[in-house]
């Protein structure tokens, strides 16, 4: 996931510090959501085998639905992220996620 694990002291605002027994013993700094959505478009295309661009329509629709349900779409600039991953426009990421949508409300 990419998360670094630091000495409590140099722990931030925004960093997880794990205690045992009621004392400190290390801090988890999780990366920026962004950084995440990168690194799960990353392990798509690996498991893929291939730029998730090269993907046929009905492959990038499923990955669309498997971000979607990975929350990648919260993400500020998620769909721009995704749109340029998959080769298409983020009118078709939208299209896609209105079809999953629909198809779910049916």
């Amino acid at each position: 996931m990419g998360a670094e694990v630091l000495e409590p002291a140099q722990a931030a605002g925004d960093d997880v510090v794990l205690s045992w027994e009621g004392e400190d013993v290390l801090a988890v700094r999780l990366p920026q959501l962004s950084d995440s959505l990168d690194h799960i478009l990353a392990a798509m295309e690996r498991r893929h085998g291939m730029p998730l661009a090269e993907l046929d329509r009905k492959a990038k629709q499923e990955v669309v639905r498997l971000l979607e349900a990975r929350g990648a779409f919260s993400v500020r600039h998620g769909v721009e992220t995704v749109a340029g991953a998959l080769g298409v426009s983020r009118f078709t990421v939208y299209n896609y996620l209105n079809r999953e949508n629909a198809s779910k409300n049916a």
